[in-house]
């Protein structure tokens, strides 16, 4: 069973934030990396006996911190709706495998607001741990930020954070809507972004991780340089279901550049390894997909819209010695639909890398406003792509890119099924 069947099986119901559409379902077993969270993630589906748990309301700032502190695990911390000061920190919050610790809004559809200030919450050291059902926002530097505290051999550990709304970070410099450094066997799910300054959500030195149903959206006078960026020795991360409006010149950043101190584990010699992006939408952004450093990725299943000046790229920023180049990408089953007045080129080949590597495979590639130049140049020939057919998107205006043609029907992400196997 994989980590998704076992939310579907867990006790407690997952009521999907508002700002996401009510048609979702849960997610069939069989991702291509579903083994990885076996062990991992689907522990944090576990929800204690209700004799096991103990309930604390609480209702102001005051009562909130003296929760935290004295959480055991076991305990289910509810917040009143209304307007918290921002800044709440927690160190050493753990529960267990058997009796997590979970801290949530009260009421969903008003979630209590945790404004202005430095960060919305830090949360060091922690484990067993959900919080759900609050809202971020006006943060100078990260709205949510948890971590190991540095102590790179004993990471905050299965973490689940979702139906969390984050807005109005930065508005410019390495400000992270959501930031994580080393942590392991989590779950950022039915979250919503909007506005940031560096990533939308930032992982350093995670492993074995699932990003899911999350939208984000750029706004007009924040920096955004990314929207969802794994780095710094990650490996085994899904980033599913997800749609990026405008999110940041790289909307996803499969990689990036670390300081070596950083990395977690300190002798990882790869930006990251083993990510798969796979039935998410991106609209804009400068490129769509960006390969940097990583060893081993897959893209499918994606619908990629109007993207500003190229669909992917494939860099090396980190030049160590005995650092892995950036190699070993798949592209396959992708929609995108581009316009040739913006994308010259559809892929950007930095220096020190290994295209040859790569593999694309059964892409549909549509120039809107020139079709007969749809065949993009890639660094190897592509096995079964289609070129040039309209793939007639149901209301690109309306932000529904279901494609109506029969030859376009397995592109993309509405063609995605968690089960489908890598062609």
């Amino acid at each position: 069973m994989d980590a998704n069947s076992q939310y579907a099986r867990g006790r407690q119901k997952v009521t999907p934030a508002p700002w996401q559409a009510s048609s979702r379902r849960a997610s069939p077993a069989g991702s291509i990396l579903a083994g990885f969270f076996i062990l991992g993630i689907g522990l944090c589906a576990a929800v204690p006996a209700w004799g096991d748990e103990k309930i604390v309301r609480v209702t102001t700032q005051a009562s909130l911190n003296q929760a935290l502190s004295q959480a055991k695990p076991g305990t289910r911390i509810q917040i009143a709706e209304g307007r918290y000061r921002a800044g709440i920190r927690g160190t050493g919050v753990r529960g267990t495998k058997e009796q997590p610790i979970t801290i949530e809004g009260l009421d969903l559809n008003s979630p209590p607001l945790f404004a202005g200030g430095n960060e919305g919450w830090h949360l060091t050291d922690c484990a067993h741990l959900t919080l759900r059902n609050i809202a971020v926002s006006g943060q100078r530097h990260n709205g949510i930020n948890i971590d190991d505290g540095g102590t790179y051999e004993t990471p905050s550990h299965h973490i689940v954070l979702e139906n969390i709304r984050v807005n109005d970070v930065g508005p410019e410099g390495n400000c992270d809507a959501i930031k994580l450094s080393g942590v392991d066997d989590f779950v950022v799910r039915n979250c919503r972004i909007d506005g940031w300054g560096g990533q939308a959500i930032d992982m350093v030195g995670c492993h074995r991780g699932l990003i899911e149903n999350c939208e984000l959206r750029g706004k007009e006078g924040f920096a955004q340089a990314t929207g969802l960026q794994t780095k710094g020795g990650s490996r085994d991360i899904i980033i599913r279901r997800c749609r990026l409006y405008d999110a940041g010149a790289r909307g996803v950043n499969l990689g990036g550049s670390t300081g070596r101190q950083f990395f977690r584990p300190l002798d990882a010699n790869y930006e990251a390894r083993n990510i798969a992006v796979e039935g998410c939408v991106f609209v804009g952004s400068e490129v769509p997909v960006a390969f940097v450093g990583v060893d081993g990725a897959t893209v499918r299943y994606n619908t990629i819209y109007h993207p500003g000046k190229w669909v992917f790229r494939i860099l090396q920023e980190t030049t160590a010695d005995g650092f892995l180049p950036c190699r070993h990408g798949r592209f396959q089953r992708n929609l995108i639909v581009f316009r040739a007045s913006d994308v010259r080129t559809a892929g950007n080949i930095g220096p020190h890398t290994q295209p040859a590597s790569f593999t694309f495979d059964d892409n549909y590639w549509y120039c809107e406003d020139r079709p007969a130049a749809s065949r993009p140049s890639l660094p190897v020939k592509e096995t079964g792509g289609v070129y040039g057919d309209d793939p007639q998107l149901k209301s690109a205006r309306d932000q529904d890119f279901t494609p109506q043609a029969k030859t376009a029907a397995a592109y993309g992400a509405s063609a995605f099924k968690p089960d489908s196997a890598a062609q």
